[in-house]
């Protein structure tokens, strides 16, 4: 199958051959590099050993993954600070809570059940950098690993951070919980058999939400759809939602950084303008600066504009975002899978704080969901993949693509996105799949497909008709 290095983590699926996949040896060897990397930059002084945080979401593989890293971390001599089934911003924020020197997610986001991947924190709580990620994997080529002697092992204790998360959130100034209590909200959430099962009943209670109806919230591991919280996986919300009166759906992904909301009809709100909506809050409150990736809606540019504040658009990836969002000093940011980043919590996606801000603006305006949604500028966005095969030359498709349209506004810093009047084209090699990415919006359907026709007709010309054409498949 598929073993992906990259900004996003070590990624691939259980099972299968070694460095092919992600397997039992795959795992030691890179949770080993990164334990060698924090012995070499760390600051600890008088050989007080190294802590490092583990959680992880409730796929499949999760025990046995943790069981490897723990194992593996120990082994190096690390102490370890096992806070088991747990959300990627728990994990996050729990790296400072426990003064740990950094952490390791244990989970594959929004890919299918096979998958499992590790994501490597600073001690900061915030995913490496790109030149740390890129030491690291040198490091696992390295044949010299070394491992503690008996006397020198770590050790593993046991933490429940769930509520320290939860009640970081109730602390936030802009989250109204008598507002949300008095608004007598009636929620439907979907967390796919997942960690989100375990916290958002408890953030809800919290929030004062007491009307809480619960799909796919045990946490199996057997998601019970699609995990990726797009449309076409949300048939089961929908169908609830619009047969039942409910004020709003709220559907996160197995590792709950990423949140969609389902308006009160049953239509999706989009998971587009979940950050638009939360950065409209925000930005009304807090004036300042936005950023979204560039695979996201102008639509946030636009709230941003009427809030008196700047727009800037960066490479996709989280720690991109982040990076990009301190340098202009942004005080909401994200992208628009529906990942919001909230720097007065922590620079990380959360979809938990998103809840609450979201909750707390509905209650504020007294409107239903539907009718919140339509005070925002209306886009559409077409999102479309190739698979690729060893026939597909990326750089040199994009290179093509990009001289082809240099009369038009260019941006290359993550593959090529080409601005038109009435709306955009981004094409990207996926940081989490072997595929191409092509995105485009418009200002409607018809035009943000006709875009993505248009390149992906002019890819099919440049490689030629490879293997019986190209795989390509519309999300």
């Amino acid at each position: 199958m598929t073993l992906i290095k990259s900004i996003s983590g070590i990624r691939g699926t259980i099972g299968g051959k070694v460095s092919d996949n992600l397997t039992p040896f795959d795992i030691v060897k890179f949770v080993s590099a990164y334990a060698e990397w924090l012995k070499e930059t760390s600051n600890a002084v008088d050989n007080k050993k190294l802590k490092v945080v583990v959680g992880r979401d409730a796929r499949l593989s999760g025990l046995m993954v943790e069981n490897l890293v723990c194992g593996t971390l120990v082994g190096c001599g690390i102490d370890v600070v096992n806070i088991g089934l747990a959300t990627t911003p728990t994990t996050e924020i729990s790296v400072t809570a426990e003064q740990a020197d950094g952490g390791i997610i244990i989970t594959a986001s929004h890919n299918p059940k096979q998958w499992n991947a590790l994501k490597l924190l600073d001690s900061k709580g915030e995913f490496l950098s790109k030149a740390n990620g890129e030491t690291i994997l040198a490091i696992a080529e390295r044949p010299d690993s070394k491992y503690a002697e008996v006397d020198d092992l770590g050790k593993i204790s046991y933490k429940d951070m769930t509520q320290y998360h939860i009640d970081s959130v109730l602390a936030l100034e802009l989250v109204d919980v008598e507002a949300i209590r008095n608004a007598n909200f009636s929620v439907v959430i979907d967390c796919v058999n997942s960690v989100g099962g375990v916290v958002i009943p408890q953030l809800l209670k919290a929030l004062g939400v007491n009307n809480v109806i619960c799909l796919n919230c045990e946490p199996t591991g057997n998601f019970a759809h699609n995990p990726e919280p797009l449309k076409e996986n949300l048939t089961e919300i929908s169908s609830y939602i619009a047969q039942n009166k409910v004020d709003v759906g709220f559907v996160v992904d197995p590792d709950v950084d990423r949140l969609a909301i389902v308006c009160e009809d049953g239509e999706m709100f989009g998971e587009e303008y979940t950050l638009v909506s939360v950065a409209d809050y925000v930005l009304s409150n807090t004036k300042g600066n936005t950023v979204s990736n560039l695979s996201s809606t102008r639509a946030l540019a636009d709230v941003t504009v009427m809030h008196g504040g700047n727009y800037y658009a960066a490479a996709v990836g989280e720690v991109n975002v982040v990076e990009k969002m301190k340098e202009v000093g942004a005080v909401i940011g994200g992208e628009g899978n529906g990942g919001v980043i909230y720097p007065a919590s922590h620079y990380g996606r959360d979809a938990l704080v998103g809840i609450a801000l979201f909750l707390t603006l509905l209650a504020k305006k007294a409107m239903k969901v539907s009718e919140l949604r339509a005070i925002y500028p209306n886009y559409f966005i077409s999102k479309n993949k190739i698979e690729l095969t060893s026939k597909i030359d990326v750089d040199t498709i994009l290179e093509v693509i990009k001289g082809n349209y240099k009369h038009y506004k260019i941006n290359d810093i993550d593959g090529v996105k080409i601005d038109f009047p009435q709306g955009w084209v981004h094409l990207r090699k996926s940081n989490t799949e072997p595929i191409v990415r092509i995105y485009s919006e418009a200002p409607t359907e018809e035009q943000a497909d006709k875009f993505a026709c248009a390149i992906i007709s002019e890819i099919e010309r440049i490689v030629g008709d490879m293997d019986g054409g190209l795989e390509r498949d519309l999300f």
